[in-house]
């Protein structure tokens, strides 16, 4: 399994890097654009952080231009890169063709259709919204064990997105998936409890130990 943080601004991601148990970094265009730089620098000074993998999604409109689109990404993220692909025509169109040179990964999947076409194609990993899918749709866990069941025995796998709390992390890992991508405040958010806070300052107050001078 692997953590990623789902963010483009340079701050948080550096933050997340130095936890030590963050594996990666997705973006979209949202995030990228809420980044407040040029694209493309923003991807450069990501890839320099020298995590495993960096998601970028294409953006280009038709088969050949999101090919010319997948090598100029390549240049700055290297063999990190994952591409994010839509679930439409042209991006299994891509999976299926390109996926020996890219690891791609199908995004906005909201159906088990959706995936089995991204697990024939080739893709190596499908991200399901899962927040958005329980509200539009009514259970985003349900969805993700769906999915999961779709993928079952296939090099593709899950990919838990749109999650807004600790609690739609970990259930989202339980009903299958086999990765989370979470905001920052989410990431930071899976160490703490206030029972644990609490805990910890019973510790502080009336207990003791070995420090070093």
């Amino acid at each position: 399994m692997s953590i990623y943080i789902d963010s483009a601004i340079l701050k948080e991601v550096e933050a997340a890097q130095s936890l030590g148990w963050v594996r990666g970094v997705t973006t979209n265009p949202i995030l990228l654009a809420r980044a407040g730089a040029d694209p493309g620098e923003v991807l450069s000074a990501l890839a320099q952080l020298k995590f495993e993998q960096l998601f970028y999604q294409l953006v280009s409109p038709t088969l050949e231009s999101m090919y010319l689109e997948a090598q100029l990404i390549a240049k700055i993220a290297g063999n990190t890169l994952v591409l994010k692909l839509p679930p439409n025509q042209t991006g299994f169109q891509f999976t299926s063709r390109y996926g020996n040179q890219f690891l791609c990964c199908v995004t906005a999947v909201y159906s088990p259709a959706q995936a089995l076409v991204a697990r024939e194609a080739g893709a190596r990993y499908v991200a399901v919204y899962v927040n958005r899918a329980t509200r539009l749709m009514g259970n985003g866990y349900q969805l993700v064990e769906d999915v999961t069941n779709m993928l079952r025995g296939s090099q593709t796998e899950l990919i838990a997105a749109s999650i807004k709390s600790s609690e739609e992390a970990c259930l989202s890992v339980l009903a299958g998936a086999q990765h989370l991508t979470l905001p920052f405040s989410v990431l930071t958010g899976l160490m703490s409890h206030p029972l644990s806070e609490e805990t910890l300052a019973e510790f502080r107050a009336e207990g003791t130990g070995v420090v070093h001078p």
